[in-house]
């Protein structure tokens, strides 16, 4: 199903009547194509759960409509919309069965959609199979780790056969490793439906491990969409290039002149088509190359072996963080005791951004 979102906008009024109304989605504008599943991805605050109850229902878009395939449902009732909905606090019903809470939606169907009993039954087995809890049937939640009560709600959620399924922050109660698993089986039961999904969360690695494309949002306004792995090599701004990736980007204070890019005195590589201005330039912490004779002088701070790869933490004042983290190939030594470091960089993993608005500068940097 594929759903349309145009100019959908969300605001809420101030506490204090004297300021002006809180606008928690600005003008919203995206086609999610069939049988995808998108992460909605940004801090707290951003509107991507604001964006997703307006999906489902729950809440009125201020402006702006909401299509599901050629159906204007903007006003239309969460229950009418044929969505499956899942929480980050589960909401299962402690006093019954996994059986009972999975089979929960289908009897309270009504009219032309009632089922039988045994109709009933068959598709509550075909939801709990999907999802690999067919043997718990009988147990109540109590008894179940938070992986599978989690599970238990995305059965329910599925046992509708909804047109939409949307999950908010479903895995943030769950510990890193449950976490890991449970975001691979969303993935594999996504895959197996073919149910366009719309995925809220806060946690970058999890939106791009598994989405087919990310909304990237600040503010209730979106930063940039696209494929995960095109985002992250190629940020729209410097929020963007901030909030993905694990260690975040490095940024430093540099300037462009004569064609050449600076990183406080260090002249470290040639830029085409910029005009001399001062920047901020994000290094991925994979893109530096350490180099006895590389432009880039730093301070060296400490040194991490992390098996295959070398975290190397230095310093420098045009940095704009607490320190700077590179990371290398465990082939290259650097000695813990040498007091600088030197380091050429990767020009795919370098960018500029302009300093009073944040914005990309498109360049070729070499």
């Amino acid at each position: 199903m594929k759903i349309v979102l145009q100019n959908l906008t969300k605001s809420f009024p101030s506490r204090n009547k004297k300021d002006e109304e809180v606008i928690a989605v600005n003008n919203f504008d995206f086609t999610i194509p069939d049988g995808q599943l998108i992460g909605l991805l940004g801090p707290s605050g951003c509107g991507k759960s604001t964006t997703l109850y307006m999906i489902s229902g729950l809440q009125k878009p201020t402006s702006g409509k909401i299509f599901f395939g050629d159906d204007d449902v903007t006003e239309l009732s969460t229950e009418k919309r044929g969505i499956g909905l899942v929480f980050q606090n589960y909401a299962l019903y402690p006093h019954m069965t996994v059986k009972q809470n999975i089979l929960f939606p289908l009897q309270n169907l009504k009219g032309a959609d009632k089922l039988t009993k045994e109709q009933m039954l068959e598709r509550a087995y075909q939801a709990a199979k999907l999802v690999q809890l067919e043997d718990f049937m009988e147990r109540k939640p109590s008894e179940l780790s938070g992986g599978q009560q989690q599970r238990v709600a995305i059965a329910r959620a599925l046992v509708k056969m909804p047109r939409v399924l949307l999950l908010d922050e479903p895995l943030s109660n769950l510990d890193a490793r449950l976490r890991l698993q449970t975001r691979e089986e969303i993935r594999r039961i996504q895959r197996e439906t073919k149910i366009t999904t719309v995925f809220v969360t806060h946690d970058q690695e999890e939106a791009m491990s598994i989405s087919d494309m990310i909304v990237v949002m600040k503010l209730g306004v979106v930063q940039q969409i696209g494929k995960p792995q095109e985002v992250y090599d190629s940020p729209a701004n410097l929020f963007v290039a901030k909030f993905l990736g694990t260690p975040p980007i490095n940024v430093f204070a540099g300037k462009v002149k004569g064609g050449r890019l600076f990183i406080g005195a260090d002249d470290v590589m040639a830029v085409k088509d910029v005009p001399d201005q001062e920047v901020y330039v994000g290094v991925r912490p994979e893109g530096f190359i350490l180099s006895e004779n590389g432009p880039f002088k730093c301070g060296l701070v400490n040194v991490e072996v992390m098996g295959r790869d070398v975290s190397i933490v230095a310093s420098n004042d045009a940095c704009q963080g607490a320190s700077i983290r590179a990371i290398i190939d465990a082939d290259n030594k650097v000695s813990p005791d040498q007091e600088t470091v030197r380091f050429a960089f990767k020009p795919h993993k370098v960018f500029l951004f302009k300093k009073d608005t944040e914005e990309r500068i498109f360049c070729e940097v070499k």
